[in-house]
């Protein structure tokens, strides 16, 4: 923990821990991310946090056996361990010289802190086999010795979450700032864009209830007075962009759901919010794209990249460089001070959050964090459906079932819902008015069901035509298809 706790002093954007997390993340095969989204959902880092935590705590018990046994053996096992997360902080974006600095001095202490202990531990020992009267001081000084190490583990680590929790997310600085006036307003929501069914999710997600899929252990600290935007590779003229310029652009705000690759059929890895930005292409037409290009591969702070194809963010779709979303500055952990929001896209390939750099490239010549790990290069968002209400393993009453939920098929739009039970005819839904084609859809149908088990589903079909696909596969390699299942107990 005393690395964490120097890192909330001189390297807030990376520590040893975090350094080593973030290398953990990027090694371990896609099989295994997908399991622990699905496993956890945004609980995932949580979940590696603790994991990791289990697994120093059995390397330190590792390394007092081995130390107690053999002299510096326990200290060789320690300083590797060290040397590990020094490896880490070095292959992060976010490297420094502090953060390199800081692993070296927590692995010296720590080899310093088990020699300490190992010291106390054999006075003990030793007094063990002497007279009573002076046994008790020994043991007594190991038990301190441990007991004040377990404080001070415990006590730095809430303190480090607590100053790294400030430090990193630059939240005093997303305070100050002052949203435009959108040039171009969001269309109002329509009056019947809700279907008006209880227990569905809001049309329009909130802030805090809006998922969060990254490979960032930390926050990126992002200050808005330094960030800049750098436009380069395959243009006629490298273009920077700082965040006071952002705001003065003419700035569109709309209405876009977006959604995770990862999201599982009926899964909730996917909402709705009014973002505010200036287009992407916009931008893109003061650097003058090349002949050839076909693709912009987009840098976080933090490193990780998305290959998004050009022919997207030039296109007339409200692709956005985002400073707000539902009104307010970017949430910390949703991109401040800028992020983009492409729709019709998943998110690993145009969803880029403390977004630094557009480079202007090929599909041919550069790959993006994911495709090397099995994904797509491209992902266009699948037309799909979910049913929201009646909850899953929660008996209804015989009577009117009133069924409701939301599809969606970004960019194109959503034409009409069916449900079917039991695998009998398909029955149209209500569907409600969407906000736009970029926006998931409402719909709802009224069953009268007698009592019994039922096994419903659901499927979409888009303004263009295209039916939702029936057939089940999982999220690798572009996104899950299938139609969301359900059963519903039917009581009298």
């Amino acid at each position: 923990m005393l690395g964490e706790l120097l890192a909330g002093f001189f390297s807030p954007s990376l520590s040893p821990v975090t350094a080593v997390g973030g290398a953990v993340i990027d090694a371990v095969p896609p099989g295994v991310k997908d399991w622990a989204v699905t496993a956890f959902g945004t609980a995932d880092k949580a979940a590696l946090l603790v994991g990791m935590g289990l697994v120093m705590a059995a390397l330190a018990a590792l390394a007092g056996i081995l130390e107690y046994r053999t002299r510096f053996a326990g200290a060789a096992l320690t300083g590797v361990f060290g040397m590990v997360g020094l490896a880490a902080v070095l292959t992060r974006a976010q490297a420094s010289a502090n953060a390199a600095v800081l692993a070296v001095l927590t692995a010296v202490v720590a080899v310093l802190l088990l020699r300490f202990l190992i010291r106390r531990l054999q006075e003990w020992g030793t007094q063990a086999l002497e007279p009573a009267p002076s046994a008790p001081p020994a043991r007594r000084r190991f038990l301190q010795a441990l007991a004040g190490g377990a404080v001070f583990t415990a006590a730095g680590g809430l303190l480090a979450g607590a100053w790294r929790g400030a430090a990193a997310v630059a939240s005093e600085a997303r305070s100050r700032v002052t949203l435009p006036v959108p040039a171009s307003p969001a269309p109002a929501v329509p009056v019947d864009a809700e279907a008006g069914v209880d227990g569905m999710q809001p049309l329009v997600t909130p802030n805090k209830d809006f998922y969060r899929i990254d490979t960032a252990l930390t926050v990126p600290a992002v200050d808005p007075a330094t960030w800049v935007l750098k436009v380069t590779g395959l243009v006629d003229r490298e273009v920077e962009l700082t965040f006071a310029d952002l705001l003065a652009k003419p700035l569109t705000e709309r209405h876009i759901t977006i959604a995770c690759v990862s999201n599982n059929v009926g899964g909730d890895l996917i909402g709705n919010a009014r973002w505010l930005g200036w287009p992407v292409r916009e931008l893109l037409a003061l650097a003058g794209p090349r002949a050839g290009a076909d693709m912009v591969l987009s840098r976080s702070a933090d490193g990780w990249t998305a290959g998004t194809p050009l022919e997207v963010l030039s296109d007339g779709r409200d692709a956005l460089l985002v400073v707000a979303m539902n009104g307010e500055p970017l949430p910390l952990e949703h991109g401040f001070p800028v992020r983009l929001v492409v729709p019709g896209l998943y998110g690993y390939v145009s969803a880029t959050k403390w977004v630094t750099e557009l480079r202007v490239t090929r599909f041919a010549d550069d790959v993006a964090y994911w495709t090397p790990r099995g994904w797509s290069e491209r992902g266009p968002i699948k037309t799909s459906s979910r049913i929201d209400v009646p909850r899953p393993g929660r008996p209804v009453k015989a009577g009117t079932i009133m069924f409701g939920g939301v599809a969606w098929a970004q960019h194109t739009g959503i034409d009409r819902v069916e449900l079917r039970l039991n695998r009998g005819p398909w029955r149209q839904a209500d569907l409600a008015r969407g906000i736009s084609a970029d926006t998931w859809y409402q719909w709802k149908l009224g069953v009268e069901l007698t009592e019994g088990q039922y096994e419903v589903q659901v499927r979409a079909t888009d303004l263009a035509g295209g039916i939702q696909d029936e057939r089940s596969r999982p999220v690798v390699p572009d996104g899950a298809t299938g139609l969301h299942t359900i059963r519903v107990d039917v009581t009298p």
